[in-house]
């Protein structure tokens, strides 16, 4: 479906403007949903390349009022669900918000999306809502046990967009990322606070240092989903993303100090402790599905991942980064 109108809600985000970028690239047209706010803020989609930023659309509104987010979807073939609230410790304490942005809000896509009568949604949801794994890799067949209030909106948004699809026939997809790194992400996760307290200095803050994580680059990310909303075998499906590899957070710190020259010296932070009962010690992908439906592969090594990541912080870092990631 070449030339489409694509609607990308949390456009303005880490993964939405990456896939924004690679949407415009591949010659489709892009409506951007972003949050309103009073300083007209177009999140990550100011640092794109001129020529793919003027080709993009960008509409602002709030995911939780339906009006706005059917006034975006009004016209467009397909849309790509990105937008939630995703801060697993601030969904400790405030996990109301979560419920309204990710559970109201994929309900306003999907009511927008079936009076539209759009060709496809594509849900993005996360690999938290596998909880503690029974065993790994991972399959898509595994069951959902969320142990964060961020993971059980997210499988409550799942649960909905499963049952748009059994109940009003509307084509949808479900793709479910593993850990995503790279430029643009946020200070608090765990690839950017390693790197910027590296760039820093020899001591580096953590929490837990033994969960292992499935990290995959930003843009193989992007291209997975992207490629899920192409692949006509993906309707009715839910798609991991993933490597197949898995590093822990101790592992990680050692190869950012080894890339960036530095012997690092690791501080406990007990304020970086999840609950006992939440913490996750292993997320670890089989992407066998994602191959065969879509020929999705990821290309970006775990160690060229974060070379990239470290140069564009390095760029980017404002100043006393590496102090707000402690």
């Amino acid at each position: 479906m070449p030339h489409r109108l694509v609607l990308v809600t949390g456009a303005g985000g880490f993964i939405g403007s990456h896939v924004v970028e690679g949407l415009v690239e591949a010659g489709d047209h892009v409506r951007a949903f972003v949050r309103y706010t009073s300083r007209g803020d177009r999140g990550w989609l100011d640092d794109l390349a001129p020529a793919v930023r003027d080709a993009v659309d960008v509409v602002a509104g709030d995911l939780r009022d339906p009006e706005s987010v059917a006034g975006a979807a009004a016209g467009v073939d397909a849309v790509i669900h990105l937008g939630a609230q995703i801060a697993i410790p601030y969904s400790y304490l405030n996990p109301r918000d979560f419920v309204a942005t990710n559970v109201t809000g994929t309900l306003n896509v999907l009511q927008a999306a079936r009076a539209a009568d759009l060709e496809r949604v594509v849900h993005v949801s996360t690999s938290e809502v596998y909880g503690t794994p029974d065993e790994v890799p991972i399959t898509e067949a595994h069951p959902l046990r969320p142990q964060s209030p961020y993971a059980a909106s997210k499988v409550a948004a799942d649960m909905l967009v499963h049952s748009f699809a059994c109940s009003y026939g509307l084509r949808t997809a479900i793709v479910r990322p593993f850990n995503t790194f790279g430029p643009r992400q946020s200070q608090r996760a765990i690839v950017p606070t390693i790197v910027a307290q590296a760039l820093a200095g020899e001591e580096v803050a953590l929490g837990a240092l033994d969960p292992r994580r499935d990290l995959t680059f930003v843009t193989d990310t992007a291209a997975g989903i992207v490629a899920v909303g192409l692949a006509d075998a993906a309707v009715g499906r839910t798609v991991q993303l993933g490597t197949g590899g898995d590093v822990s957070v101790r592992e990680l710190a050692m190869l950012a100090g080894e890339i960036v020259g530095r012997q690092l010296s690791i501080v406990h932070d007990p304020a970086r402790i999840r609950p006992v009962e939440s913490e996750i010690p292993q997320l670890l992908a089989d992407n066998g599905l994602a191959r065969t439906l879509t020929g999705w592969s990821p290309r970006v090594p775990l160690r060229e991942g974060l070379e990239r990541t470290i140069e564009w912080i390095e760029r980017n870092m404002p100043p006393r980064a590496a102090e707000y990631a402690r």
